[in-house]
């Protein structure tokens, strides 16, 4: 009789659950309005900065140099300005190669950043 009981509320239960899983009046309410965050991709050439916003690689501080180059950090910029000082001003971008530290991807990826 007791094995019965153990069926009878296991069944009740399972039944319970079943029907609170499925009915809609448990169901939240619906939200049709639901705004979606637009994300934009930019293109690289969305991203390029305009030549008057440029940094001078001439004439910027290596603070400015970290912030406007991507993959710049103040050691790096600091090599730039080490060199510029020890060398002169640059006459190419393409002399920043030149710097330790520096290499050519690091140089093609920030060109649109950059000035004389």
């Amino acid at each position: 009789m007791e094995e019965n009981s153990v069926k009878k509320t296991l069944l009740a239960l399972g039944f319970t659950l079943l029907l609170s899983g499925v009915s809609p009046l448990y169901a939240g309410p619906a939200i049709d309005n639901v705004s979606t965050p637009q994300i934009s991709a930019q293109t690289a050439e969305e991203k390029k900065l305009p030549q008057s916003e440029a940094v001078s690689v001439n004439q910027a501080t290596a603070e400015e140099l970290s912030a406007a180059m991507n993959g710049v950090g103040l050691k790096k910029a600091q090599a730039i300005i080490s060199y510029r000082e020890q060398y002169g001003p640059f006459t190419q971008i393409e002399q920043l190669k030149e710097v330790p530290g520096i290499g050519n991807a690091l140089v093609e990826r920030n060109l649109t950043k950059l000035k004389l």
